[in-house]
C-alpha cells in the first residue's frame, strides 16, 4: 500500500486535531508501514512539525488554496489521508478524519463564515471520500445522523495520551505563577463557549471560602473562529467580579502544561461539547485527578477514571471541585484510576487500528466504555 498524508497540519499551531495527526503519524513511523507513507507538505511547513521522514514538498499556494488545488493535483491517482477535519473536496481516493460535528451541534460557537464553509466542505467530502474516520462512537453517531452517512462508511480510531511521556516537564511555570507550595485547580479552556468557562468562573466565585486554594485558567481564544464569549480575555469577566484566587496563565507550552498537571490538585473540565476530549486523558497521564462533564464524548473518553459533574449547574461544578480539593483520599483514588486509564490509551494501538483500516482488514471499534464512578 502506498499512502500520501495531507500535511497541511505541519504548517499549523499544534492544537487538538493537529495533535492527533502528528501523534498518529509518529506512531505509524515506528511500524513497518513507515516506508509506505509520504507526507505532502506546503512550502510554509514548520520543519520540526513533520512526524514522517518521507516528505513530498508541494510548493504552490498555501492554506485552503494549497489543500483544495495544489494537494489534489500533486496526488492524482494516489490514496490520500486527511486527518484534521478537512481535505480536498473533489479528491476521489481519499480517507478523511472528521473529529466532530460541532459546526452543526453548536453553530453559535463559530463565526458565520467558518461554519458555512465547513458545512459545505463536509457535505462534499462525504460525497467523494472513500470512507470517513473519527475519534469516538459519539462522533460517529453524530456524523451518521447529520450527514446521512451509512455506519459502515465511518470507522473509529480513538486517540492516545502517552505523548505526554515524551514531553519534558517545565516546572518553572509553577514558580512564575506563584503556585509553589500552593494547592491549585487547573482549568483548561479557551473562550470558546463550548468550554463552559463562564459557568466555571461563576462556580469559582462560590469557593471563596477555600482561602488556601488557587485556580489557574490555561488557554486563549481564536476570535476569527469562535463567536464572542461572555467572558473577557485576561480577566475573570463575564459579569464575575475579579478574584485574587483566579489567574489566567494564557497559552502555555506542552512542558509547562505537564508541570501544571503534575503538581495540581485536580483538573476541572466541564466542557459542553467534545468530539473526544484529550485534555482529561493528558492530565490523567500526568497523575492529575480529573473532573469532567458527561456531555458528548467525555464519558466515553474518561470511563470510570473521572469524577463527573453537571456542566449546566454552577452549583454542582462548585460542589465537585470543592469535594475533590478537600478530600486527600478521594484525590488519591482518582489519581490512581486516571493513571491506569490513561496508560491503556497508547498511540501505538491507535496507529495499528488505523493501518488495519487503511489496508482493508477486519475492524471492530469495540463497545464504548461503561461509566461508573469510583466514588
Amino acid at each position: 500500500m502506498h499512502l500520501v498524508v495531507n500535511g497541511k497540519f505541519t504548517a499549523q499551531r499544534l492544537t487538538g486535531v493537529q495533535r492527533v495527526a502528528y501523534e498518529l503519524m509518529r506512531a505509524v513511523r515506528a511500524t513497518q508501514a513507515a516506508n509506505e507513507i509520504e507526507v505532502a507538505v506546503p512550502h510554509n511547513a514548520i520543519e520540526s512539525a513533520s512526524p514522517i521522514d518521507r516528505l513530498r514538498p508541494v510548493p504552490w499556494l498555501k492554506g485552503d488554496l494549497w489543500e483544495q488545488i495544489a494537494l489534489p493535483l500533486a496526488t492524482r491517482g494516489e490514496l490520500l489521508l486527511s486527518l484534521c477535519n478537512s481535505g480536498p473536496v473533489f479528491k476521489r481516493r481519499h480517507v478523511v478524519m472528521v473529529h466532530d460535528m460541532a459546526v452543526y451541534d453548536t453553530p453559535h460557537t463559530f463565526s458565520w463564515l467558518f461554519r458555512t464553509w465547513y458545512r459545505i466542505k463536509f457535505a462534499m467530502l462525504v460525497r467523494n471520500a472513500s470512507f470517513l474516520l473519527t475519534v469516538s462512537a459519539f462522533s460517529k453517531a453524530r456524523i451518521c445522523a447529520l450527514l446521512g452517512v451509512d455506519e459502515a462508511r465511518v470507522r473509529v480510531v480513538r486517540p492516545g495520551a502517552d505523548h505526554f511521556g515524551r514531553i519534558a516537564s517545565e516546572p518553572a511555570v509553577v514558580q512564575r505563577l506563584g503556585l509553589t507550595g500552593v494547592k491549585y485547580c487547573v482549568i483548561v479552556g479557551s473562550l470558546d463557549p463550548r468550554k463552559n468557562l463562564a459557568r466555571v468562573l461563576a462556580a469559582l466565585e462560590r469557593l471563596g471560602h477555600l482561602t488556601d486554594v488557587k485556580f489557574v485558567i490555561v488557554g486563549g481564544a481564536n476570535t476569527r473562529v469562535f463567536a464572542r464569549s461572555g467572558v473577557a480575555d485576561g480577566a475573570a469577566g463575564g459579569g464575575v467580579a475579579p478574584n485574587a484566587q483566579i489567574m489566567r496563565a494564557g497559552y502555555v507550552s506542552d512542558g509547562e502544561l505537564k508541570a501544571l498537571y503534575e503538581q495540581a490538585a485536580c483538573l476541572a473540565f466541564p466542557s459542553l461539547y467534545e468530539g473526544f476530549g484529550l485534555p482529561p486523558l493528558e492530565a490523567m497521564y500526568c497523575g492529575c485527578p480529573v473532573i469532567v462533564s458527561r456531555h458528548a464524548a467525555l464519558a466515553e473518553a474518561c470511563g470510570d477514571a473521572a469524577m463527573y459533574c453537571d456542566a449546566e449547574s454552577v452549583e454542582d461544578i462548585a460542589q465537585k471541585i470543592e469535594r475533590m480539593l478537600s478530600d486527600d483520599a478521594l484525590r488519591a483514588r482518582y489519581r490512581a484510576a486516571g493513571l491506569r486509564h490513561a496508560g491503556a490509551h497508547g498511540w501505538d494501538r491507535s496507529a495499528n487500528e488505523l493501518m488495519k483500516i487503511l489496508r482493508g482488514e477486519t475492524y471492530e471499534a469495540g463497545p464504548a466504555m461503561a461509566v461508573q464512578s469510583p466514588a
